[in-house]
């Protein structure tokens, strides 16, 4: 401090100097122009720079007549209240938020920081501080992957680590900018994201998985990135933690990190990042709790506590005029050294803008009066940060606050556009490091018997739910701590697999454990899988974990997932299939075996991948009329419950459950549960096997039916033209009801037709306490040999000929029916739940029953077929008798809409498919496709198909209220199924609904409304 005299004669200078300018401002110009000369040459006149949006933080060009107005009206202790941001949970009791308000009308604080709660408890508690408060309150959250970092029930983006892996950081812009609507959806303005911390140290144990990676020119771009997505939103961005904390192995929030760097090292690498965003207008910096001799070597005192740090460095050196932040006060990397108050004036002393997390709101207010009183600071020091935080307020809206709408909240932030954004950031970070022999995507899964392991767990997993989409998997677990007796049981169980596909789940995301919560036990057994078989391993935690598994770069696939979400989980499946394509690149080096920049590329598309509606141009709330109609159908009684999935372009955009097995309501309908497809059956196998038998020229449509069916020669069927068959204008009999030949007057079966129990002579069952004779299949194909051709030409439809179909394929194939099938198209396809009598493979809990019929079987038929004829053939028929959930089913038409080729494979070869799904007598009148339908009146309403459905598309429905259609124009295809015929068939009110073709028109409706809006915008770039 400078002695009292010196400063007195400063002062008398000062005003002899100021009446000396007067005097020469009132002579004439010319002899101002000649006093001047006399004293000095003019110094340079200094002009205020002008506000540049692109480099200056945002609210330097605030409203400076606001924050004059609110200045004027503040006591000095309420200005530097204004300087105080108070921690606040929202998952606290009624007497925790009554004294946070206490504090609020009390001191006046500027602001304050939410952590661990809920939107709407946080929005109710904002609108109530913000009514109470003198001056409209800052409201942060510390939301470095979205606001789910602190709140329940919203999304969840990707953490840093694994968005530095991402090509696009166009994506990262727009999760800044989806974070920053979310937060003003929630009355908060300022976001201490994103974590600019260049992670050099794999042993970091408070950054790692929250920094963009290890390469400072990355983190930079996508820290750039992120920033101008949150501001461009007016939600302040704040870098942290300044000057760099990304190479320390001392965690702030219990001790004092010491960093032992040279002045060349920060300046070239941890400063780096931070002085990209300030060029780039960065609103906000957090500093950090850490000793750095080289910038400041007092002992044990913090960056955060530092003026050479804060003041010097930050706001001198770098020339940074943003808000500065303290790293929360509470924190034992400063707290240990101080008390609450003392602490938060040594941080403005060193020159911060804002306290973070003061602990004693009254302490601290005394102890900065006390600080002015001692001249360590000044009012006007005071004053000047207080200014800018009004500044800041005014630019983020708090000059014209609203109170926030509750209504909608929870829908509103898990809106469908951020929903799919987090899809995309995932898609685009998963990273795969090995893949021998180009394993992945799988290929010949027929071929495999897979088992999906869950290390770590011992609980069902989203990803081995996720696998079993695509394909058959038995689900294995491995605990973190499993005896030697369990290892080896584990061991022999998993022989019987050619392929094992390994999840590691549940790991630490810090590395101050050092082993990430990897056992020995799970080290052991991982190891040990590889080197025996073929292993796809994909780690859900944090990427450095890699490094302590031993010999994992040794595994047949490796993929690495970052972190453990149920998104991660599905999207991981997903590239291991073929639905997505790998395309992430590792942000940091792992270890000698996995370096930054690695990462293969696979091919996706290559089977169905499962997103949302987004993906494909369509909005989620366009769709929701499926929902309206289905539960309205419902509701009706016209169905106890349904499966519903769409997709497009490849991708399943659409895929629910509704309702129950029946109408008790005890058993909902899951996605995995398998329905009575009926008349479906016809396209499904019938038509698969022939259309692949053609593509191989061993069936020829133009042939005659006796050509393929030695019995039927010297039938009226025998010079039947298949063509003719196929499109229902052959003349045969719509159908024959088969059972009533077996049953007597009196109600009872006949001999030599049915029995109560199986035997030799009875093995074929029926239906639960029913078998048949095991020659009556004959009699069958004999009453349709003899069977009446009808007299007059033209279309009936008729399953004569699929009933037949089974053994023309049988004849010409050498296999039985069901058995080519599965081995030549399901298997491989993955479609494994597409089935004849799953009584005999699945639970009855996962089996939809059909009718309780009363004339024939005479009980409830519940994973046995619902067709007479069908069952009479033991359930297995090419008109009846599969079942299958919906996914499957779309995998088959999947195929059909790729004409003929599903996951590498073709199937069908030429262009088969889109041979016979052409319309061919259509101008005779008959609107058949070979065994297709196509819509018979297209443009109705009421017709066979969605009233948009170009002729172009084609289908089949099915009795027991099943409907699947593909429409090659859009790309697009639909599956419903459901059990409207429970408990009876007489039932026709989904049929009186047009429930499933007006749940198709709802897609349709979608599509041409995302053509208008595109037009409209095309039109307004224009």
């Amino acid at each position: 401090m400078l002695p009292k005299s010196h400063i007195i004669l400063k002062r008398v200078h000062a005003i002899l100097l100021v009446i000396t300018c007067l005097l020469i401002g009132g002579l004439h110009p010319l002899q101002a122009q000649n006093s001047r000369a006399k004293f000095r040459k003019p110094a340079a006149s200094k002009t205020v720079p002008a506000f540049n949006p692109d480099k200056a933080p945002p609210f330097l060009h605030a409203n400076q007549h606001w924050v004059d107005s609110v200045f004027q009206t503040l006591s000095p202790e309420e200005r530097i209240a204004q300087l105080i941001m108070i921690p606040v949970y929202s998952n606290r009791n009624q007497a925790y938020i009554d004294s946070v308000s206490q504090l609020v009308k009390t001191y006046k604080v500027g602001g304050m920081i939410f952590f661990q709660g809920g939107p709407v408890r946080q929005a109710k508690m904002t609108n109530r501080y913000q009514r109470e408060s003198k001056v409209p309150l800052m409201v942060s959250i510390d939301g470095e992957w979205g606001l789910s970092m602190r709140l329940d029930s919203t999304v969840r983006f990707p953490y840093q680590m694994s968005l530095g892996g991402i090509e696009d950081e166009k994506l990262i812009y727009q999760m800044g900018a989806e974070i920053a609507r979310q937060c003003r959806r929630m009355g908060i303005h300022i976001n201490f994201a994103p974590t600019v911390d260049i992670n050099n140290n794999a042993n970091n144990p408070v950054i790692g998985f929250r920094s963009f990676g290890e390469d400072k020119y990355n983190v930079a771009r996508k820290s750039v990135a992120y920033m101008k997505g949150m501001q461009d939103q007016h939600v302040l961005a704040s870098a942290k933690h300044f000057p760099g904390h990304g190479d320390t192995n001392v965690d702030s929030h219990y001790g004092l990190p010491v960093l032992h760097f040279s002045r060349i090292r920060l300046d070239s690498t941890e400063l780096y990042p931070f002085r990209r965003l300030i060029d780039q207008g960065l609103g906000s910096v957090m500093v950090a709790h850490m000793n750095i001799p080289v910038l400041d070597n007092t002992p044990n005192l913090a960056s955060t506590l530092s003026k050479s740090i804060v003041s010097d460095l930050l706001k001198k050196e770098l020339n940074y005029k943003g808000l500065v932040f303290t790293d929360a006060l509470n924190m034992q990397g400063v707290a240990k050294f101080y008390p609450p108050g003392v602490v938060d004036v040594k941080a403005l002393l060193a020159g911060n803008d804002v306290l973070l997390n003061t602990m004693d709101v009254k302490a601290t207010i005394a102890e900065v009066k006390k600080a002015i009183k001692n001249k360590e600071i000044t009012q006007a020091e005071i004053d000047a940060r207080c200014r800018k935080v009004l500044a800041a307020k005014q630019w983020m809206g708090l000059d014209k606050w609203q109170p926030i709408e509750t209504e909608h909240l929870i829908e509103d932030l898990n809106n469908p556009h951020a929903r799919y954004l987090a899809h995309q950031l995932t898609e685009a970070s998963l990273t795969l490091l090995r893949n021998k022999q180009n394993m992945l995507p799988l290929q010949a899964l027929d071929t495999l018997r897979i088992a999906a392991l869950a290390i770590g767990t011992r609980q069902e997993t989203d990803f081995q739910r996720s696998l079993a989409r695509y394909t058959q998997v038995d689900t294995f677990f491995l605990a973190p701590a499993s005896s030697l007796a369990e290892l080896q049981a584990l061991k022999e169980k998993l022989q019987a697999y050619n392929l094992v596909i390994a999840g590691v789940h549940k790991l630490q995301l810090s590395a101050g454990s050092g082993t990430f919560g990897i056992t020995a036990e799970m080290n052991l057994f991982l190891k040990d899988l590889i080197r025996s078989k073929p292993t796809v391993v994909s780690v859900f935690g944090n990427v450095y974990s890699l490094a302590r598994f031993e010999q994992v770069d040794k595994a047949a696939a490796l993929l690495a997932a970052y972190q453990e979400t149920p998104l991660s989980q599905d999207i991981a499946a997903q590239l291991i299939f073929g639905g997505l394509s790998a395309k992430g690149k590792l942000p940091v080096t792992v270890s000698t075996a996995f370096r930054i920049g690695d990462g293969l590329q696979t091919q996706g598309g290559v089977r169905l991948a499962y997103s949302v509606p987004e993906a494909v141009g369509l909005k989620t709330q366009a769709l929701a009329g499926i929902d309206s109609l289905v539960n309205l159908a419902i509701r009706e009684k016209a169905t106890p419950g349904a499966q519903v999935l769409v997709a497009k372009d490849g991708k399943v955009i659409y895929y629910k459950s509704f309702g129950y097995h029946t109408y008790e309501n005890q058993m909902p309908v899951k996605n995995t549960d398998l329905y009575d497809l009926a008349s479906v059956t016809k396209i499904s196998t019938t038509m698969a096997a022939l259309m692949k038998l053609k593509g191989e020229g061993r069936f020829d449509e133009n042939r005659p039916l006796g050509a393929y069916l030695p019995i039927l020669e010297g039938s009226n069927k025998e010079n039947l033209s298949y063509r003719d068959i196929l499109t229902h204008q052959a003349r045969l009999q719509a159908w024959i009801p088969f059972w009533k030949e077996t049953v007597k007057k009196n109600g009872n079966f006949k001999w030599r037709t049915f029995k109560a129990d199986s035997s030799a002579r009875f093995p074929i069952k029926v239906a639960d306490r029913l078998y048949i004779h095991r020659k009556y299949a004959r009699k069958i194909y004999e009453q349709i040999k003899e069977s009446p051709l009808n007299p007059q030409p033209g279309y009936v439809y008729s399953d004569l000929s699929f009933i037949l179909a089974p053994k023309v394929v049988e004849g010409i194939t050498g296999q039985p029916f069901e058995t080519y099938l599965q081995e030549q198209i399901y298997k491989p396809l993955g479609a494994t739940t597409l089935t004849f009598n799953p009584y005999k493979h699945y639970p009855k809990a996962r089996i939809v029953p059909t009718e309780y019929d009363t004339q024939f079987r005479k009980q409830l038929l519940h994973g046995t077929v619902h067709d007479e004829g069908a069952a009479m053939l033991g359930g297995v028929s090419g008109h009846a008798g599969l079942f299958g959930n919906a996914n499957d089913v779309a995998k088959l038409m999947q195929l059909y809409l790729n004409d003929g080729t599903y996951g590498y494979k073709r199937y069908i070869g030429g262009n088969t498919v889109s041979q016979f799904s052409k319309c061919t007598f259509c101008p005779q009148g008959n609107h058949r496709a070979l065994g297709f339908d196509r819509p018979s009146k297209p443009g109705d309403a009421n017709g066979n198909a969605a009233k948009s459905a170009p002729a172009e598309s084609f289908g089949h429905s099915g009795f027991t209220g099943t409907y699947t259609w593909i429409d090659p124009v859009n790309k697009l295809l639909y599956v419903f199924l459901s059990n409207r015929v429970n408990p009876t068939r007489e039932n026709a009110k989904l049929s009186k609904l047009n429930t499933r073709t007006n749940v198709l028109q709802v897609v349709y409706d979608a599509l041409e409304k995302a053509k208008s809006t595109t037009s409209d915008s095309t039109v307004s770039v224009h």
